[in-house]
């Protein structure tokens, strides 16, 4: 079938069914201008003036020990105060107003689901817009840590502020994980979109799905293309605006 065939039978199954889950990751918010991170164009492939990779400086252990240049990198680098929801994260609102969507999970930290109107959106690797002080726990929000100089402390005790963000070395929410399992395992669609399916433990919730309606939406391949009952190789934005049209 051509790519339009296949848009317009995932159209067909969005309209039919009320318990979809989307799954996504930086490919669904390259369209609001936020690079991704393995693409040639990717934060991890054009990064370089730090004498260290990228995953180095996102590392528990260096934030820990140069939260300066941390902050430096994080700053210029992984926050986009002035990214807007784009047409994927609009449909996704829209599917889920309409009861058919019933969760995104996501591994996204920009809040731009959110921002479009989601409500029920589970973060795999938190969010870059809840902040919290190390030693008391007060909770800062994203304008306060950019508008800090080198590295935000807190008001109250003087303890170092972290990003409510998940790090390599660090493990990802019980309670997240669960909810996001749970809402795979019970779909009846499951649409991955945006992300290459290479990060783990997070590529692996795709083997809770139990289901006949596997859909995956990405530009290049993933490791899990022949599993797919459905597979599109186009615009994420695209093909979710013309699944909500008319709904």
């Amino acid at each position: 079938m051509s790519e339009q065939e296949n848009i317009l039978k995932l159209k067909e199954m969005v309209e039919v069914s009320d318990n979809i889950v989307f799954f996504g990751g930086a490919g669904v918010s390259t369209e609001s201008g936020i690079p991704d991170f393995r693409s040639e164009t990717g934060i991890y492939n054009t990064v370089h003036k730090y004498g260290c990779s990228p995953e180095q400086i996102l590392s528990h252990t260096f934030f820990m020990r140069k939260p300066e240049i941390f902050y430096d990198f994080y700053k210029s680098t992984m926050v986009y105060t002035d990214a807007e929801p784009n047409e994927a994260h609009k449909a996704l609102a829209k599917l889920e107003k309409l009861g058919k969507l019933k969760a995104v999970v996501t591994q996204n930290i920009d809040g731009l689901h959110q921002k479009a109107g989601s409500e029920k959106v589970y973060e795999l690797h938190g969010t870059i817009m809840k902040n919290y002080c190390m030693k008391c726990g007060q909770f800062y929000d994203l304008s306060y840590v950019m508008n800090s100089e080198g590295v935000p402390r807190c008001e109250k005790c003087g303890g170092m502020v972290k990003p409510d963000v998940v790090l390599y070395e660090e493990g990802l929410d019980d309670t997240t994980i669960s909810k996001s399992v749970r809402a795979i395992a019970e779909a009846d669609v499951l649409i991955i979109g945006g992300t290459s399916l290479n990060v783990y433990p997070a590529a692996g919730f795709i083997n809770y799905y139990h289901g006949n309606k596997l859909v995956l939406i990405n530009k290049s391949e993933t490791p899990y293309d022949r599993q797919a009952n459905l597979l599109i190789h186009d615009s994420i934005g695209k093909v979710l605006k013309t699944c909500a049209a008319d709904l």
